[in-house]
């Protein structure tokens, strides 16, 4: 379905006020909603059914559910040869959620390829409030005490719900998403959302599956009263994520 009008949302609709998402434009691919508001209620019901924001400043809230969607199985990730040595002889370390602000604060800083950034200082709020309440998490590379490199995103049932990365140091967000890879590989997780498709994440084994099949994939595995918080309490070296 292809609509030349969105759906407008105020602060105070219900969470569950968004339209069905086969009434999302097809171009720009995925709109479907614009307004309403980053409660943590909202932001909730929208990760768990398919639905996202994604916005700049000075732009409204906007709401995204593309088709098709781009997601990462855990046994999919694929490592390069130059990435394994990387990691083998480096003498980084994982932590986890240790420093989401910095993390965050450091996804949304401006890049070269960007002039922008989608993390506005509301989302940034957005997110720290779901880091409260246990659902946000982060992702860590440190190297001599200082963070290199680290991975965002939501904890939802079974589904992670990667948010953004970035790097301070050449590979630093491949070990973070390798990390947590080898993590959900590992652990009760059965998907990682990539939401928007890019060359750099295809060439990491991510995929494209129908908007349809994602969102059976949620209503499966996307239990809304779950927050993951079995998370590595101690520091994990680099090298042993190949091990």
């Amino acid at each position: 379905m292809s609509n030349s009008r969105i759906a407008w949302l105020s602060p105070g609709d219900p969470v569950d006020a968004f339209p069905p998402l086969e009434a999302a434009m097809r171009e720009p691919d995925g709109l479907l909603a614009a307004g309403g508001d980053l409660s943590v209620e909202r932001l909730l019901y929208a990760y768990r059914n398919g639905i996202f924001p994604w916005y700049d400043d000075g732009q409204p809230l906007l709401w995204w559910s593309p088709d098709p969607r781009c997601v990462l199985f855990p046994g999919d990730l694929h490592v390069s040869r130059r990435l394994r040595r990387t990691v083998k002889h480096s003498g980084a370390e994982i932590r986890f959620n240790t420093d989401f602000g910095q993390v965050i604060r450091a996804c949304a800083a401006p890049r070269a390829s960007q002039p922008g950034t989608w993390i506005t200082v509301d989302m940034v709020a957005a997110f720290e409030q779901l880091q409260k309440e246990r659902w946000a998490h982060s992702i860590e590379v440190w190297e001599n005490g200082e963070l290199s490199g680290g991975v965002y995103g939501l904890a939802i049932g079974r589904v992670f719900f990667g948010e953004s990365m970035f790097s301070r140091k050449p590979n630093a967000s491949k070990m973070a998403l390798l990390a947590l890879m080898h993590y959900l590989r590992n652990g009760p997780f059965e998907l990682l959302d990539c939401q928007v498709i890019s060359g750099h994440l295809l060439s990491l084994g991510a995929r494209l599956i129908p908007r349809t099949a994602f969102a059976s994939a949620l209503e499966r595995l996307c239990d809304p009263s779950h927050r993951f918080e079995n998370w590595p309490s101690d520091p994990i070296a680099v090298c042993e994520l190949l091990q």
